[in-house]
């Protein structure tokens, strides 16, 4: 097991922030066990992967980035236009509205199956109104920016010359190094009785202490970095990543032998929610839990944890960050010891 405690320092001074993408963390390739067989079904089966070295947003897109970008470029959000009838087959006409889902803590409740009972899909909720029209983002400009479905996240991405990390990619980053630990920061999710990360404290949907200090998101770098210098890759909000969703990792005799190198799940009629027949929307892989992640529900703040979000859909509990990757390795490095980038060459 890896060892448990805080990220040590010499860890930390070796981090290395390249110029040419700013506020952005260099990671180096490599290899490492990709998901876990002690948890959820669909982390199994846990196995080798190999990734080349990329940049990584030290922490998630903020509101005050997002709201840079839709000034640049005027985009609209999917949570700011209004369903298509075609795409939603059976939808209710007065629910075709622009909306988003919030969490919506209930009165009382009675069993954790139904996940409609503390989702609420909100008229008017998008990334400037995270708790539905009547909100603002007053005070919440350096909290991770929510209300973002793919495409949006996407868009950003583009904009801002990058893209989305695939799930191998946000795995790795988010291990900080420690791989074969169960969090972020170890194997000892308290350590010293110190929250280090954004989660539910108490009983979920009912009850959140609040020991952390949050009820719902918290401003970036509220809590220590992993050991890569990476900020709140665990809690505060789920993070999208460009891999369609499977039910599991690939098994070794899919894989073909080996260890596979930068691996996408790139099948997306396999993503389509099998509850919902009638609709054809693909769905990719979310990692990182949120502050909805509690120890009796979703104990999903963890590296290896996933889950599956249709492209569609914009939450209160979901944002995402952006990776820059070298289109080939370098002939000679760059600043630091970071390989040169060029704009051009970002996929």
């Amino acid at each position: 097991m890896a060892e448990i405690g805080f990220p040590a320092e010499p860890r930390q001074q070796e981090v290395r922030i390249a110029d040419e993408g700013e506020g952005m963390v260099w990671i180096a390739g490599g290899t490492f066990v990709m998901g876990s067989d002690h948890h959820y079904p669909e982390e199994a089966p846990a196995h080798p992967v190999t990734v080349d070295g990329f940049l990584i947003d030290r922490a998630p897109v903020t509101n005050r980035q997002f709201s840079a970008f839709v000034e640049a470029t005027g985009h609209v959000t999917v949570a700011e236009r209004a369903p298509e009838p075609e795409d939603y087959p059976g939808a209710l006409p007065h629910m075709l509205q622009p909306g988003s889902l919030v969490f919506s803590p209930p009165i009382a409740l009675v069993g954790l199956e139904n996940a409609y009972r503390w989702w609420s899909y909100e008229f008017g909720a998008d990334w400037r109104h995270p708790l539905g029209g009547f909100s603002s983002l007053d005070g919440l400009l350096d909290h991770p920016v929510v209300h973002v479905a793919y495409e949006d996240a996407c868009a950003y991405a583009r904009w801002a010359g990058g893209s989305l990390p695939t799930e191998a990619e946000w795995e790795f980053a988010a291990r900080g190094g420690l791989d074969g630990a169960e969090y972020a920061w170890g194997d000892e999710f308290l350590p010293g009785g110190r929250h280090m990360a954004n989660t539910w404290q108490g009983r979920f949907p009912l009850e959140n202490l609040c020991e952390d200090g949050y009820l719902r998101t918290s401003p970036v770098g509220a809590f220590p970095p992993n050991g890569h210098g990476l900020l709140d890759m665990i809690g505060n909000v789920w993070e999208w990543t460009s891999d369609y969703w499977s039910e599991r990792h690939p098994a070794a005799a899919q894989r073909g032998g080996g260890i596979p190198r930068n691996p996408r799940n790139g099948d997306a009629g396999a993503s389509y929610d099998p509850g919902q027949p009638a609709i054809r929307i693909a769905r990719r892989v979310l990692k990182g839990g949120s502050h909805l992640c509690a120890p009796n529900y979703c104990r999903r703040y963890r590296p290896a944890a996933r889950h599956a979000e249709s492209e569609d859909t914009s939450t209160s509990h979901v944002g995402f960050r952006c990776v820059r990757r070298p289109a080939a390795p370098p002939a000679a490095p760059g600043v630091a010891g970071v390989p040169a980038f060029h704009a051009g060459a970002i996929p």
